[in-house]
């Protein structure tokens, strides 16, 4: 993966999606407790250290644009409702790339404008 310029936004979206499969690796044993602390305590620390920046774009705009984005491509390209609301907060946010492993949010990313590298 290419050097990214920092920071990169962190939106409620992403503490949310971060948040819950931390809790789920518990749930199914795959780390303890503590190990989901301390994943959690890197994320606040990536915060406050300008790794991470808070960005807030407005609900009603991502809500707006992930509809758009859903009737557009969704019968194409099988994206579920997360992906969309990235790819929405993305743009609502003016990005011009997004971060993702996940092939068929990249996909969406892609027919969106964005740019969206292969992690």
């Amino acid at each position: 993966m290419k050097r990214q310029v920092l920071p990169l936004p962190h939106t409620w979206l992403h503490q949310l999606e971060l948040r819950n499969a931390l809790r789920l690796r518990v749930f199914r044993g795959e780390i303890t407790a503590s190990q989901r602390d301390a994943s959690l305590n890197m994320i606040l620390a990536d915060l406050a250290g300008g790794v991470l920046a808070a960005a807030s774009p407005a609900l009603a705009a991502i809500m707006t644009e992930a509809e758009r984005l859903s009737a557009l491509h969704t019968e194409t390209l099988g994206t579920r409702s997360p992906d969309v609301l990235h790819v929405a907060a993305a743009l609502v946010l003016g990005l011009k790339e997004l971060l993702t492993f996940d092939a068929r949010q990249a996909a969406l990313a892609r027919a969106s404008g964005l740019r969206a590298p292969t992690l």
